[in-house]
């Protein structure tokens, strides 16, 4: 057994005691799963921990570095930029999936305390009757992926348009330091306080958030509450070009006008409509209906999304989907006109909105989409650029693909984008990647089984996997020329190649005080 040659049985014994011998996974199998993300199968953890909670993880963060062991923080494993895998021999993977518990909904103070182990899912649910939501309330993956994870990694997506980044909702954290110490960040760590406010001397909430756990596992996390918009719009275009998709969703964004605005190139857009049907899965449409609040409306909507089916978007070549939230109808109807008069400017035509009303309806749905429609493999690059600069880092990407474009051919490896939004200034645009490839286990452990078994699949291709590997190492390191920063950074990114001397300078000193022998997630951020 790998773990029990390679972590002492002092440890083992140690470990086991704290949180019992069914938590310490030393077998090959867990070790290699564990270990592997969305796109990257590299070094196996040499054993898996899943403490129950804050204390057993301080133990077992102690007791683990303090024995010369790298320890990695691992929530819902759905990132694809190698956060979690490990970068040195003899790592352990420290999961956090038991650690799941929503400690406190405070309607008073307006705010929510949960574990960070908890999904985004889980947390919506448990506020779904109370009238109350946080600013950011979830990624795509969010029926696995965790609360802590998407600070790790700062996400966005579910509230995005309005509200930023996950890390823009987050309040105060308790954090685990590489000693085993336990610090709390914002107004919680004042003697006699509460955690309802973020700033109480310097930012050591933020401290600690987007770090893929370089500098501490986040433990229990406290985001803000805001009442829940009842109020609901949604408008979807067609545009002939990308310019033009790009400059409607600027004056969107500018505009603050869409709780989530995102669009799909014709490529990409054609891979998600091969994928599933809108009108075969009953829940997909049961959402539907539901969201729309009133029996007449619940009909009415119902009816639009399967008479339209999937065929109406045949003839759509960039489309441009957007929800609108706001506090009563006449407000969200009086946004939508403005999103309508946004996309004629810039020649967009109006279409049928079923893709955002299922979207929304159905935010966290089954996870599928990680591979292509016939079994290839996926993975994305992204690179978050201001209004001004997204223009020409479009034209950059293309000319990258066009300079690859015989050996994208050769492997037929095929490209598309998504575009989305962040807040009013920040534009997101993300390349992504499909090659025909032998799947991982994490595939298989997360793809819906009767889907996965619809799939063609693919045999190995190394040759064409390390073509990808090539395209998107040039394309992060044209992202960093232009500018260009990232969400979870994990390994995959250009953080110390990209960031000024003095303040990467500062960075390091940081991580040498929080963690002076880095053993907290090696080489994540590039920091060692």
């Amino acid at each position: 057994m790998p773990g029990r040659d390679q972590l002492e049985d002092q440890i083992i014994k140690g470990i086991e005691a704290m949180i019992g011998s069914e938590y310490l996974l030393l077998d090959a199998d867990a070790c290699s799963f564990y270990a592997q993300d969305v796109f990257t199968k590299g070094l196996s953890a040499v054993a898996v921990v899943r403490p129950g909670n804050t204390d057993e993880l301080c133990a077992v963060v102690k007791s683990l570095t303090a024995a010369g062991h790298a320890v990695i923080p691992r929530g819902g494993g759905m990132s694809y930029t190698s956060g979690y895998v490990p970068a040195l021999t003899g790592s352990v993977i420290v999961d956090l999936g038991r650690m799941d518990r929503i400690i406190t909904i405070n309607k008073e103070d307006m705010y929510v305390t949960v574990e960070s182990g908890c999904t985004w899912k889980a947390l919506y649910e448990a506020l779904e009757n109370s009238g109350l939501r946080t600013p950011f309330w979830g990624t795509l993956s969010g029926i696995k992926a965790t609360v802590g994870g998407g600070l790790s990694q700062n996400s966005i997506f579910w509230g995005s348009g309005q509200f930023g980044s996950a890390v823009d909702s987050v309040i105060s954290l308790d954090v685990v330091l590489a000693d085993g110490s336990l610090v709390t960040t914002g107004s919680g760590a004042q003697i006699n306080g509460s955690p309802f406010f973020r700033h109480f001397g310097p930012d050591l909430t933020g401290l600690f958030t987007c770090d893929t756990g370089a500098l501490g596992f986040k433990a229990r996390v406290t985001l803000r509450l805001i009442p829940k918009l009842p109020a609901k719009q949604y408008v979807a275009f067609d545009f002939k070009t990308a310019a033009d998709t790009i400059s409607a969703m600027s004056d969107i964004g500018r505009m603050g006008l869409a709780m989530e605005c995102f669009g799909f190139d014709p490529f990409l857009q054609k891979q998600r409509m091969k994928r599933e049907s809108l009108v075969k899965d009953i829940k997909v449409l049961a959402g539907v209906m539901k969201e729309s609040g009133s029996m007449l409306g619940a009909l009415k909507d119902g009816a639009k999304v399967a008479l339209a089916g999937r065929g109406y978007m045949d003839d759509v070549d960039y489309s441009l989907q957007v929800i609108i939230e706001d506090r009563n109808q006449p407000a969200a109807d009086a946004r939508a006109a403005d999103v309508r008069a946004v996309g004629k400017t810039h020649n967009g035509i109006e279409i049928t909105n079923s893709i955002p009303k299922i979207a929304r309806a159905n935010p966290f749905g089954p996870l599928n989409s990680m591979l292509g429609p016939e079994g290839e493999r996926w993975a994305p690059v992204h690179g978050l650029f201001p209004h001004s600069k997204i223009k020409s880092a479009y034209e950059a990407v293309e000319t990258l693909f066009e300079k690859h474009r015989n050996i994208m051919e050769q492997y037929k490896i095929e490209t598309g984008y998504l575009f989305a939004l962040v807040s009013t200034n920040c534009f997101v645009l993300e390349p992504v990647f499909f090659w025909p490839d032998e799947i991982f286990q994490i595939h298989k452990q997360t793809v819906e089984p009767a889907h996965l078994a619809s799939l063609k699949g693919f045999s190995a291709n190394p040759e064409a996997r390390a073509a990808v590997d090539l395209i998107r190492d040039e394309m992060v390191d044209l992202f960093t020329m232009l500018g260009a920063v990232h969400l979870q950074i994990g390994k995959s990114y250009n953080y110390k190649e990209g960031i000024q001397p003095n303040s990467l300078k500062l960075v390091q000193s940081i991580k040498n005080v929080v963690d002076p022998h880095g053993k907290m997630n090696p080489k994540s951020l590039g920091l060692e």
